[in-house]
């Protein structure tokens, strides 16, 4: 009887880690999200994208370096107790984190429905009356089988639709190049800080642009399963961050400046709108790539959530039930389906705004607590043979910035109910 535990399969080099990296982060951001970035800050959502990339930054480098120190799956849960050696701080971020990451996916989902319907209209106009719950259903029983079927198809699959995606913006960014006599007439007309300029504004959007830069965090999850994960995944991780707020900076002045931010934030398939702007045909092409995008952004939070609870469990941390392999595949079936389960019910239950808001507080706590923690253990070892190691200042700068965003947003939200 051969009593060998099966492990996870080292498979994934520099290029598909930063893909798979690359994926997560622009699946939701630009695709499904742009619009509402423009409706809380009007013409001035480029400058939401910029405190967003701030925040996100210093965070990602703390991750960078702690999948570098421990090139693990369990992410931030492992990361956390080496840092306070608290087994419940840790099970109870890790669990964070997964329901961050299907709060993510969620919304994703609702951005494949809105692009769905648009190719709908010109096509099948009859499929427009399918109700959003069942598209959304179907997609994700696509990908939990996807998932189930291999973490390196997986991630193939996923760096496939990141070169799509890439694609796609680079298109959107290329047919509004054309149109520059008219985006710099907008540009000239914007009346100062009567139109909508205020740190309000500005804030409430970098609060939803954030949830844009939402993915990183996932790539240390796939440790495990990395070729040298020491070196790859912090590099990854590094490139993937510059990669993503190149494209978006430039995705969102082209956006704000050929759609009204009023009209971009009503549309259900944003970039499909400033396409047919800029070019007055049907928006077949991104509207196609725009699914994609969102396809891709689905499954990678999928398989951080999965891999998440996997670690847990393996780990006893939480019940072992959850660390099963099916063996064929070496994927972790029943955290597969369970993600997959929980990720439905949200996307047909909560609206994507409320959904993407809901992320980011998430989100931000944890990068506040991963942030001390990494404070705490470069006191201890500053210098770790083999790992890549950053500034101590580093995660001073994320705890502080992250406190402060999250502070902020905690004001405006009670404001906003308050009246």
């Amino acid at each position: 009887m051969n009593d060998k535990k099966i492990t996870l399969k080292r498979s994934l080099s520099l290029s598909l880690i930063t893909f798979y990296g690359l994926g997560s982060i622009l699946g939701a951001g630009i695709y499904a999200l742009i619009g509402k970035v423009a409706g809380a800050a009007g013409y001035y959502a480029p400058l939401s994208f910029v405190v967003a990339s701030i925040i996100a930054s210093f965070s990602a480098l703390s991750y960078a370096e702690l999948a570098s120190r421990y090139p693990v799956s369990g992410g931030e849960s492992v990361y956390l107790y080496e840092g306070f050696h608290l087994r419940w701080l840790s099970t109870a971020v890790g669990l964070l984190i997964v329901c961050a990451g299907i709060m993510s996916s969620a919304a994703i989902s609702h951005g494949f429905a809105g692009y769905f319907k648009v190719l709908a209209v010109d096509y099948v106009p009859a499929l427009q009356a399918v109700p959003s719950g069942a598209i959304i259903t179907v997609l994700l029983l696509i990908l939990a089988a996807l998932a189930v079927w291999g973490i390196k198809q997986s991630v193939m699959v996923a760096s496939l639709l990141t070169v799509v995606e890439m694609f796609g913006l680079g298109l959107v960014i290329w047919v509004g190049a054309e149109q520059w006599p008219v985006m710099e007439q907008t540009f000239n007309a914007i009346p100062g800080t009567d139109y909508n300029f205020s740190f309000i504004g500005i804030f409430a959007g970098g609060f939803l642009a954030f949830y844009a830069y939402l993915g990183f965090e996932d790539m240390v999850n796939v440790a495990e399963e990395a070729e040298e994960p020491q070196q790859n995944v912090p590099e990854a991780i590094v490139l993937a961050v510059i990669i993503s707020t190149l494209l978006y900076a430039c995705v969102a002045i082209v956006a704000v400046l050929l759609v009204d931010p009023n009209q971009l934030s009503k549309s259900g398939a944003p970039l499909a709108e400033v396409y047919t702007a800029a070019t007055g045909s049907a928006p077949v092409v991104i509207s196609l790539i725009g699914m994609f995008a969102v396809v891709n952004g689905a499954l990678i939070q999928l398989i951080m959530a999965s891999r998440l609870l996997y670690g847990m469990g393996s780990r006893g941390w939480i019940s072992p039930w959850f660390s099963k392999i099916y063996s064929p595949t070496r994927t972790p079936i029943n955290s597969t389906i369970v993600i997959a389960t929980f990720i439905t019910l949200f996307a047909v239950l909560l609206p994507i705004v409320r959904l993407a808001e809901l992320t980011s507080f998430m989100i931000l706590v944890v990068f506040i607590l991963i942030n001390l923690s990494l404070i705490r253990i470069k006191k201890r070892d500053p210098h770790p043979v083999g790992a890549r190691v950053f500034s101590v200042w580093i995660p001073r700068l994320g705890f502080i910035f992250a406190s402060l965003f999250l502070t902020l947003n905690i004001i405006r939200s009670i404001s906003e109910i308050l009246g």
